[in-house]
């Protein structure tokens, strides 16, 4: 059975079918992207959707956030910086690669 997300949230996903997400499935990604890119609100969802436990790790396991927001969600959620991934060594130098600004 596929979870649909609430209507709210599509402007956020704008590279992906929105229609074929599942809030159960593909959790991981949809915490990365609201957390990443999502207002208050879809924050707030985040936050009474999932527990803690998952959010913490895809703080701790997923490279592509901003570096800003990887900070603020740590504080938020209790995870030190040194735990964030994308905080480690050769993410850092490959996104300098990428957008040396």
């Amino acid at each position: 059975m596929v979870t649909k997300l609430p209507e709210f949230l599509k402007p956020y996903f704008w590279d992906v079918d929105f229609s074929r997400l599942d809030s159960a499935k593909n959790s991981e990604y949809i915490i990365n992207r609201l957390l990443d890119k999502g207002n208050l609100k879809a924050a707030k969802w985040v936050e009474a959707t999932y527990p803690i436990e998952l959010v913490r790790k895809v703080l701790t396991t997923q490279k592509d956030f901003s570096l800003r927001n990887a900070s603020f969600w740590g504080l938020i959620f209790g995870v030190p910086q040194s735990q964030l991934k994308c905080f480690y060594e050769p993410y850092r130098t490959m996104r300098k690669t990428l957008w040396p600004y």
